[in-house]
């Protein structure tokens, strides 16, 4: 059970860290207050495409390796 815990740890921690470089800065292209007025005039939508694909898979990789943790200190 423990082997078992500790290799879903390392693989979230993998996934964890992969999708996060994988991400854009909230700054990337424009600099930061010229990309947000950019942002809201031009009507970009993020919550469209990869960006919201790699934001869902961090929070739940980031919610497994919490739970991850918690169950690998109790079995100590």
């Amino acid at each position: 059970m423990k082997v078992f815990v500790i290799v879903l740890h390392v693989i979230v921690s993998l996934i964890l860290i992969g999708s996060i470089l994988l991400q854009s800065g909230k700054s990337a292209g424009l600099s930061g207050s010229i990309a947000g007025g950019a942002e809201t005039l031009m009507g970009k939508n993020k919550s469209k495409g990869y960006e919201a694909l790699l934001s869902k898979i961090t929070t739940v990789g980031a919610i497994t390796f919490v739970v991850t943790s918690v169950v690998l200190v109790m079995l100590q």
